[in-house]
């Protein structure tokens, strides 16, 4: 039983500190997640809380099928598709309104990493929204490729080209744009 698995089962039975710890724990990952679709970070936040609202309200069962994470990120997706559809048309906010926070001792090289963040970001917003996602899922999130596919109701096969394909199109879209790869 994971911490989110237990914090929910703490909630339903009556134990609202289960419900805190679930948005602590989750609440960054998930929203950005869910910004990867709507890119416009205030209302990608309205719709993580709107997924935490559901889990408080509906109290929907959690099978066990998949990790607690997984299926939270997919009740987000499925708000978050209703959202779109519900509103045809795409709200976006420029990356460079949004803010990036690091604590760091030396001034330079935290501006530095800042900025290839916000190329990085930048490049991925300019990919296919199903590279965009897996990408962000496998490697900002930590999911599987299961994981994945759960979330995005595909088949394995389909993230694993994904995946593939998204790299192909990250690296070139960040040549393109003159990143520099330092060996770290």
């Amino acid at each position: 039983m994971g911490n989110g698995e237990s914090s929910y089962r703490r909630f339903l039975a009556g134990d609202n500190e289960g419900m805190l710890e679930i948005v602590c724990e989750y609440q960054a990952g998930l929203m950005l997640y869910l910004n990867s679709y709507v890119q416009d970070i205030h209302l990608a936040e309205d719709l993580a809380e709107d997924t935490f609202l559901e889990l408080m309200l509906k109290r929907p069962k959690f099978s066990g099928k998949s990790s607690f994470k997984t299926w939270l990120f997919a009740i987000g997706r499925n708000i978050t598709a209703k959202h779109l559809r519900k509103h045809a048309k795409l709200s976006v906010v420029p990356l460079e309104s949004q803010e990036y926070l690091a604590v760091e001792d030396d001034i330079e090289d935290n501006y530095i990493k800042t900025e290839q963040k916000k190329m990085v970001h930048q490049a991925l917003h300019q990919l296919k929204l199903e590279y965009r996602q897996v990408l962000f899922l496998n490697y900002f999130e930590g999911f599987s490729i299961s994981e994945i596919a759960l979330i995005m109701h595909r088949s394995e096969k389909q993230i694993k080209n994904y995946l593939y394909k998204g790299k192909i199109a990250l690296r070139s879209e960040l040549e393109r744009r003159g990143f520099d790869y330092e060996e770290s």
